[in-house]
């Protein structure tokens, strides 16, 4: 699979027809479309997501240590157990998101949008 951004750039290739368990750290990422993908068990560690749109994306156990989400659309995502540990969320959209489990220190969520989200066990220093 290819992940190319709007202008038909080549940005990551990677084997297979999902994300799960893929190695995405460092990556850029900038206001790409990855609407209900499954990136289960990914590492994104450090990259860069703004403007995304992961409306109803897996992110199960994801790493995402220091990853750039500011102004991303992650309505409906699943980020159950994922590490968001000091990412900068600030004005992501997570209304009806889980982060069950999730991993949230030093986290950045100003205005962030967390309607509805379920953020049982979640832990939030």
């Amino acid at each position: 699979m290819e992940i190319r951004s709007i202008d038909g750039k080549l940005l990551k290739e990677v084997e297979g027809d999902t994300l799960a368990g893929a190695n995405l750290s460092d990556a850029v990422l900038r206001r790409a479309i990855l609407t209900r993908a499954n990136m289960s068990d990914a590492n994104l560690f450090n990259a860069d997501l703004t403007g995304a749109t992961l409306i109803g994306a897996n992110l199960t156990r994801a790493i995402l240590t220091r990853a750039n989400l500011t102004g991303a659309n992650l309505i409906g995502a699943e980020l159950t157990d994922a590490d968001l540990t000091s990412a900068n969320v600030h004005g992501v959209d997570l209304i009806d998101a889980k982060l069950s489990y999730a991993n949230l220190t030093r986290a950045i969520l100003t205005r962030a949008i967390m309607s509805g989200a379920n953020l049982t066990g979640a832990d939030r220093r």
